[in-house]
This record gives structure tokens, C-alpha cells and sequence, in this order.
């Protein structure tokens, strides 16, 4: 998403993304499979990415937050009541903002996008390609919503 939002003129001024996770290690590298993947696909650099867990302040400040799957997001809201009706998968929220059917490379249907954590390099790039096809529809959707997302820019 990062990328996406700094290679559009149009959304680099106005929108930025953070990146937190709910059950990491804080300052954990990112894995040699999306190293390799996000690098050979797309020549995007993330060996420098180290985890940092969610914290209170970061979904108060967030206007959008937005999660792989479902259980994690019911997992938000459960946790931080103030998160509802800012919180959504990211399919779910590319398919509820957007007309016409959502396509993605997961052909079960399923909202969530899952985690590839543990196997081979090929379900790192599906997953990577699933996770590109949405963040693409999403900034569609940011650049005609226009003034609906005049407040505070920063997203989760």
C-alpha cells in the first residue's frame, strides 16, 4: 500500500499507510520469501521492514483500518470498541466500495487473504499478487471518493 500511495501523485500528498500487527514480535524482519517475491515481482525493497505490534493510539488516530481476514478484524473490534465502523478486510472493503463483483486470484470466495507464513515461495506470490489486485482497486476507490476521505489521511 505504501508503495502504491508514493507512486501516485495524486494520493502521495494527501494519504499514508503504517503497518501493525496483533500477534507479532515487535522488530521482527520480514521473511526471505517476501523479501524475494516483493523484490522479483515488483522491485519493491522490504528488508528493511521491521515489525511493530498495534497499539491503542494508532487505531484512534486511524480513519481506516484495514485487516487480511475476518478473524482479525472481529479480534480489533472486539479489542477496541472505537474501531467499528472503521475496521474491514481488505477485500471486504474493496468489494463494498467499489461497483461490480470483486475478482481476485482466491477464487474461493472467502474476504480474507491468508497468510502464507510457512510455506512454499509460490503461495508468497499468490498471496502478494491477491494482496497488489486489491490495494490497486482500493486506491481506485480513494481517488473517486475524493472529499469522503477529507479528514485525517493516515491509514492502518
Amino acid at each position: 500500500m505504501r508503495s502504491a500511495l508514493e507512486s501516485d501523485p495524486e494520493l502521495s500528498s494527501g494519504f499514508s499507510a503504517s503497518s501493525a500487527g496483533i500477534s507479532i514480535l515487535s522488530g521482527d524482519r520480514a521473511g526471505s520469501h517476501s523479501i524475494d517475491v516483493m523484490m522479483s515481482e515488483w522491485k519493491i525493497d522490504i528488508s528493511g521492514h521491521a515489525a511493530s505490534a498495534l497499539d491503542g493510539k494508532e487505531i484512534f488516530d486511524a480513519f481506516l483500518i484495514l485487516t487480511m481476514t475476518g478473524q482479525q478484524k472481529e479480534y480489533l473490534i472486539s479489542r477496541y470498541p472505537e474501531a467499528i465502523g472503521k475496521t474491514y478486510t481488505l477485500k471486504e472493503f474493496v468489494k463494498n466500495g467499489q461497483a461490480g463483483t470483486y475478482h481476485s486470484q482466491n477464487h474461493s470466495g472467502s474476504l480474507d487473504i491468508t497468510d502464507p507464513y510457512g510455506s512454499p515461495i509460490h503461495t508468497y506470490s499468490l498471496c502478494a499478487h491477491e494482496i497488489k489486485e486489491a490495494v490497486e482497486k482500493l486506491t481506485g476507490i480513494i481517488k473517486k471518493s475524493g472529499s469522503c476521505f477529507d479528514f485525517d489521511k493516515s491509514m492502518l
